[in-house]
């Protein structure tokens, strides 16, 4: 059977609750071989914790302050963040960002804790799961003012231009996360992808989240995998086993799996 690594799914989220184990047996059953939960902040800890630890060595975590969470109590969710992350056992320190859609009051709080997160990645030789929504100009200033020190890791739901992905690779060992976008019709993001080496790409679904076609606009989960490297396939002209086999090696030494 063809294998996936599902890079990024927040099985943990509520819209899982009715159904969690049937869910998690069916994205086996469909090839999924790991997936990777994110941190989003204090109050998802606890779910995402439980979550995982139902699925045994299925899933592994990472562990960051999400930044549509970074608000006037900043400074106590970070140091939650890296309380847990010295506590516990994460692949990656995510998802972390930058969010300038849903509000721009805490951007400037969001740089810091972003910069704060980076250099403790980099501290732990962990790679980062970075989120960038219209602020990546704001997260390229972030990274040039780290000089040296900038973690590997990988663009999560990258949907920007070819141009932004050469910019994203001149900051050294960094992935894109390819997810149900690339499925939808006049996905700008597909021409992108016809030129990104398969070795900088890796799987994703941000389950319950971006659904691909011909699934969307119903809950994601981490079995619709084969439909996002079907497209990526398609639109490489490969086949979807050369899609498969590379972005799971990706996915593994990337986060070390």
């Amino acid at each position: 059977m063809i294998q996936f690594v599902d890079t990024h799914a927040h099985l943990y989220d509520e819209a899982f609750d009715g159904d969690f184990d049937e869910t998690i047996a069916r994205i086996k059953e469909n090839g999924v071989i790991k997936c990777i939960f994110p941190g989003i902040d204090s109050t998802t800890y606890d779910r995402q914790t439980l979550a995982a630890a139902r699925c045994g060595d299925f899933v592994a975590q990472a562990m960051g302050l999400h930044p549509t969470s970074v608000g006037e109590n900043w400074k106590k969710e970070l140091d939650f963040v890296f309380d847990a992350v010295e506590k516990g056992s994460y692949v990656a320190i995510g998802e972390i960002g930058m969010d300038g859609y849903w509000s721009k009051e805490f951007i400037g709080q969001q740089k810091e804790v972003f910069r704060q997160q980076l250099l403790l990645a980099y501290r732990k030789q962990l790679p980062v799961i970075i989120h960038a929504r219209e602020a990546t100009e704001e997260i390229f200033q972030v990274l040039d003012s780290l000089g040296g020190e900038v973690p590997r890791g990988v663009f999560h739901a990258f949907s920007g231009s070819y141009e932004t992905y050469s910019r994203i690779a001149s900051y050294g060992d960094f992935m894109v996360g390819i997810g149900g976008v690339v499925t939808y019709k006049n996905a700008g993001v597909a021409k992108s992808v016809e030129k990104i080496p398969l070795e900088r790409i890796v799987l994703e679904t941000d389950s319950p989240y971006l659904t691909p076609v011909p699934f969307r606009g119903k809950r994601n989960e981490s079995s619709y995998l084969v439909h996002i490297a079907g497209k990526i396939a398609e639109i490489k002209g490969c086949p979807l086993e050369e899609v498969a086999a590379a972005t799971t090696a990706n996915a593994y030494r990337m986060f070390g799996l």
